[in-house]
């Protein structure tokens, strides 16, 4: 069995820190997301893994490599323009070839394994199988159709959804996905679609099975998002406690957990947590308080006399100033920079 990441999203709902650097690479608990699609993958003995990016990303083959460090093998294959997934799994087949496959979205961050996906294909013998979760609103969704527990339908984004069963980004598939994906005609949308892949099989007499996970899971594709999973991946390894990087200089503050400090930066005088992610080389200093934020490589602030919460600092983002007590929400791209001055309330 082999493995399939797709990267080459735009990732525009994640501007302006997607314009320098693929979505899939941004940092949950300080590890990027396609690293862990990588690891869930090697879990269920999947070590033979392509990687579908775009050309522009060139970042992504330098941080990943050949694998090894992972146990894998890795093959990078190019989607040259966004034409949908059904359209990348398309341009894996030369890889891919006749072996069973297991495909994710590089995007997507899921707290449980895929052990349940493996499982399912291995006790029906099904041609596929389309991990499902329950949501609230299945009309953001593409959504399964299942009766006696059977999957006998996906529609994608419906309008008067069937059940509340979402498909996820975790799918696993046989040679006869190839058939379908060459038959399909773009959406309305401009690209092919991978529930219409799925749907053709289906009607085509192939059995797709499903598999449901309980655990917590999100596309990593807005703000939003992207501090959520961080507070559940730092909840998940950290617990209420933090970590600090060997070569980093912690003096005189408070840290409320899960917070997690990387190599060589310095924190001085400041209250952090609880959800604070911090990559390598930043320094904070006389910091009130910072919460259920995260700092990129080599970020600062310094001198920040109000609360920050909920904010992104992108690399080498610098934040200065002093003002009176309030509460600020900041979402600052790479090499931004804001000075605040002070000021005396009967100033303004």
């Amino acid at each position: 069995m082999k493995g399939l990441i797709l990267c080459a999203g735009r990732g525009t709902r994640l501007h302006p820190f997607s314009y320098s650097q693929p979505k899939t690479l941004l940092p949950v608990a300080n590890h990027p997301v396609l690293h862990s699609c990588i690891r869930k993958l090697c879990e269920v003995g999947v070590h033979d893994i392509g990687i579908v990016i775009h050309p522009s990303h060139v970042q992504i083959p330098p941080l990943v490599g050949d694998g090894s460090k992972f146990g894998a093998s890795i093959t990078f294959i190019e989607q040259q323009v966004p034409l949908g997934i059904a359209n990348a799994v398309q341009l894996a087949q030369p890889f891919l070839r006749d072996d069973p496959f297991i495909l994710l979205l590089g995007d997507n961050l899921l707290m449980d394994s895929l052990h349940g996906l493996t499982r399912v294909f291995t006790s029906t013998q099904s041609d596929g199988v389309v991990m499902l979760s329950k949501v609230d609103r299945p009309q953001d969704y593409g959504i399964a159709e299942v009766k006696e527990g059977r999957l006998v339908g996906v529609e994608e984004k419906p309008e008067k959804p069937k059940s509340n069963l979402a498909v996820i980004g975790a799918y696993l598939f046989t040679n006869p996905i190839f058939e379908s994906i060459a038959q399909l005609q773009p959406s309305a949308r401009g690209e092919y679609e991978i529930t219409d892949a799925i749907q053709s099989m289906i009607d085509r007499g192939y059995h797709i099975a499903h598999a449901i996970t309980e655990g917590k899971y999100t596309d990593v594709g807005t703000i939003d998002r992207w501090l959520e999973a961080n507070r559940w991946m730092l909840t998940r390894e950290l617990g209420d406690t933090y970590r600090v990087g060997a070569t980093s200089v912690v003096e005189n503050c408070e840290i409320t957990g899960p917070v997690l400090i990387g190599e060589g930066c310095t924190i001085k005088n400041c209250r952090l947590g609880p959800y604070v992610s911090i990559q390598d080389g930043v320094h904070l200093e006389n910091c009130v308080h910072i919460e259920n934020s995260i700092l990129l490589e080599n970020s600062s602030l310094q001198g920040v006399a109000w609360k920050v919460q909920n904010s992104v600092f992108g690399r080498e983002a610098h934040l200065q100033g002093q003002t009176d007590d309030s509460s600020g929400v900041f979402i600052l791209s790479d090499k931004s920079s804001i000075q605040i001055p002070h000021f005396n309330k009967e100033d303004v």
